[in-house]
């Protein structure tokens, strides 16, 4: 039987055998390094099946999954194995073999759907490129299958948004549109390369039963890497466990879920919880938002509509809602990239400038973001060091071994460590670029961070880690911290109030034992009931429910 015909029939579509990926490293003052980035891992995938790879950051996910396409990041070097492919080894095919392989029978969704989206094109243009290049369709029938991909993924107006550029859309849209795009070529395999992390848990329960619908559908086979064991729960017909590069347990995912074996995997699916006793406010608030409204296109499109909020010293606010609900656009708002057109922002006891050229640089040093998207968060030419180095010399002027010596007590605090401080954004994972984010804004030693999803791109231990360093750090020093998040164990763990928006309004605000209480308004219902959980069929039940629900509502 021919590679083909075994394939049709359901035979190995991916085989990897042994894979080892090394990189070298140049600690400073030392001798280069060769260190293991992916140790000797095999996996086979076969058409129609869908394999979840699961793992801290770092762990070797993404690159794994990359290698399916031929690919390796810069600084990275395959060592040693096989990447077959329909019976193949793409790793031997050449440039115009893998040109061939790539967006054709390979698709990839990125994590950051931002950085992967030119700015200067439209969305209709770049969805159906790959389509177009490749010569699977004329270009009538790929915008007719973009745009039918658009709906079954539930971008509102279909039409109209394919005619947007990418800084027209939300993030959760974007990521979305990224998911139609991989389809549009029809392509053998996907990888899934943390694909709702963007996501709001309402928005996310749809875009997977998409993905799954069309998986089934289409018999096309997936790699599906996150870091959220719930959502792999929920997607994969197996799970393989890593860490460190290395293999650590694989199996049915019934299996993992119910019976795990290793105790890194007990780990995973028992989780952690952060216990975060509610603080009730004292004092003045820090930061006061009264009847703020906010858009863009000189205010013909309103985004924020009589916002008004209080946070004080030594506590957290956590802003939560879907895709779209005005969440970000607040951020900014209060960072000053956006002014409002009504309303007012009061911080630390004095008006503040509502255009960010109009503050002063003390206002600049005290109120820092956190942004949600790592990669077009900090400049690749420059090193980790650097990165963190710049608050450092632009705020308090220090330099040489000063400045290194604090760099080197910040990477610490993120649990990086020194020998990070010479590598460049591209040669960390996705997780590695977040927390080096969360050291620049700690270097300024703000009295106010806003972070916008923090954590989203980190793996559940990881996150922990991170938010508890934060907690800590809000103890020692009295930051106040507006957290940005569309996870609801985040807001539990962590906030001492709540803020609920839903289509640029507050819906639900308050200490956080009165928001996360019933009785419920339906928004916030629906958004506590869209968290996953790490049971099998839990997404078909919830669909299932949901559809019901809409039926009800509809007699």
């Amino acid at each position: 039987m021919t590679d083909a015909a075994e394939t049709m029939s359901g035979e190995q579509l991916l085989d990897i055998r042994d894979l080892r990926i090394e990189a070298n490293i140049y600690p400073p003052g030392e001798s280069s390094q060769t260190i293991t980035v992916v140790d000797g891992v095999s996996l086979q995938l076969r058409k129609g099946k869908v394999l979840g790879l699961i793992g801290e950051s770092g762990a070797g996910k993404s690159t794994i999954g990359l290698t399916s396409m031929a690919y390796v990041r810069g600084g990275l070097k395959i060592t040693g194995g096989q990447v077959c492919f329909k019976g193949r080894d793409i790793l031997k095919g050449g440039p115009h073999a893998v040109r061939a392989l790539r967006g054709k029978e390979v698709c990839y969704v990125a994590q950051s759907a931002a950085a992967a989206f030119n700015p200067a094109h439209k969305l209709i243009n770049q969805v159906v490129e790959s389509s177009l290049m490749h010569g699977v369709t004329h270009r009538a029938d790929a915008e007719r299958r973009a745009v039918a991909l658009f709906r079954k993924l539930g971008l509102p107006n279909p039409e109209t948004i394919a005619q947007q550029y990418p800084h027209q859309v939300s993030g959760g849209q974007l990521q979305r549109i990224m998911t139609a795009m991989a389809l549009c070529s029809e392509p053998d395999l996907i990888v899934f390369d943390e694909p709702t992390t963007a996501l709001d848990v309402t928005t996310q329960i749809e875009v997977l039963a998409a993905i799954k619908e069309a998986i089934r559908g289409t018999g096309v086979a997936a790699l599906y890497i996150s870091h959220d064991l719930a959502v792999v729960a929920q997607m994969a017909d197996d799970i393989m466990v890593l860490r460190h590069g290395r293999l650590v347990e694989f199996g049915a995912t019934r299996e993992i879920i119910n019976e795990p074996r290793q105790n890194y995997t007990k780990a995973l699916v028992l989780g952690g919880e952060i216990h975060h006793d509610e603080q009730a406010p004292d004092g003045v608030p820090i930061l006061s938002l009264k009847g703020i409204d906010a858009g863009y296109g000189d205010g013909r499109t309103k985004v924020l509509k009589n916002v008004s909020m209080d946070l004080y010293a030594g506590q957290t606010l956590a802003v939560a809602g879907e895709s779209g609900s005005g969440k970000s656009t607040l951020g900014r708002v209060i960072t000053g990239l956006l002014p409002p057109a009504r309303g007012a922002i009061t911080f630390d006891g004095r008006m503040l400038a509502g255009r960010l050229a109009n503050r002063s640089k003390d206002d600049l040093r005290q109120l820092q973001m956190i942004h949600q998207i790592a990669d077009v968060a900090m400049n690749p030419r420059q090193t980790v060091g650097d990165i963190i180095g710049r608050p450092l010399s632009f705020y308090f002027g220090t330099g040489g071994t000063e400045n290194q010596r604090r760099v080197a007590e910040l990477l610490d605090q993120i649990e990086m460590g020194k020998g990070f401080v010479d590598r460049y954004p591209s040669e960390l994972s996705g997780g590695q670029r977040q927390r080096v984010c969360i050291a620049r804004a700690l270097a300024a030693k703000p009295k106010l961070i806003i972070c916008d999803e923090v954590t989203s791109a980190l793996d559940p231990l990881v996150a922990n880690g991170i938010l508890k360093l934060l907690l800590d750090l809000q103890q020692q020093q009295q930051m106040a911290y507006l957290f940005i998040t569309h996870d609801i164990a985040t807001v539990r763990s962590i906030a001492d109030s709540v803020a609920i928006m839903y289509r640029g309004e507050v819906v639900r605000y308050g200490p956080k034992s009165k928001v996360l209480t019933p009785p419920f308004d339906d928004y916030t219902e629906r958004l506590l009931d869209s968290v996953p959980k790490k049971e099998i069929g839990w997404l078909e039940r919830v669909i299932e429910g949901r559809a019901m629900q809409s039926t009800r509502d509809q007699h």
